[in-house]
């Protein structure tokens, strides 16, 4: 049986022993059951992509990678399936077990996922996850913490674009604050504070807030 906080219980018999492998990314890993590897994709979470053919590394998403590989990355955890046992690439799809502790949950309380791919049969712990998400999100940790990145729909790529002439943007000394325009077309400025000033890719530098507003531009949301 499961308990609130979905801790597991190791004799239940829902439960399948696997030894991974390797780690494909924050919600990928390929394991080993008995004598068979197989690959299993993390149920009811998305991570943002390092290893998509067609799309760049997305914010966020090494840090996902390199805390499922730092915690998984050749352990024996245990696998609960839900409803329907694999997707269309036959990927086994499970909520994934280490040390009693779900990595499905952990990733998105630490803002490294979130809750998507939800259909019908296997939504065993959406009520779960959609509550843990909310936290996260009330945080602002994480892929919370850029604005307008984490969607219903994936993660917005154009919202922390590169300059759109493809040249450096040089900054007077002293200036630091980041003038960016997202994919909506929304002027938005970045000091060294905000949450996502690191990642985000300036189109003009600013040397006061004031000067930013005046070119147009509003403080990003926190």
């Amino acid at each position: 049986m499961l308990t609130s906080g979905c801790s597991l219980q190791q004799n239940d018999s829902r439960f399948i022993a696997a030894e991974v492998l390797r780690v494909v990314d924050g919600d990928t890993v390929n394991v080993q059951i008995n004598g068979k590897e197989e690959t299993v994709r993390l149920l009811l979470i998305d991570t943002p992509e390092t290893v998509h053919p067609s799309k760049p590394v997305q914010p966020f998403g090494p840090e996902a990678s390199s805390f499922v590989n730092e915690l998984l990355n050749g352990a024996n955890v245990q696998l609960e399936m839900d409803a329907g046992e694999r997707d269309k690439y036959g990927r086994l799809l499970a909520y994934v077990y280490i040390d009693d502790q779900m990595v499905n949950e952990m990733l998105l309380e630490k803002g490294l996922a979130r809750l998507a791919y939800v259909f019908e049969p296997n939504t065993k712990y959406v009520d779960d996850f959609s509550a843990i998400q909310k936290k996260a999100q009330q945080q602002r940790i994480g892929i919370w913490s850029i604005e307008n990145y984490a969607t219903d729909q994936g993660f917005a790529d154009n919202e922390i674009q590169e300059n759109r002439n493809e040249e450096t943007v040089i900054a007077p000394e002293g200036c630091t604050i980041k003038g960016n325009i997202n994919s909506k077309g929304e002027k938005i400025y970045h000091t060294e504070e905000s949450p996502s000033y690191k990642v985000t890719k300036p189109e003009e530098m600013f040397c006061s807030e004031a000067e930013a507003i005046s070119a147009g531009y509003r403080a990003v949301k926190r």
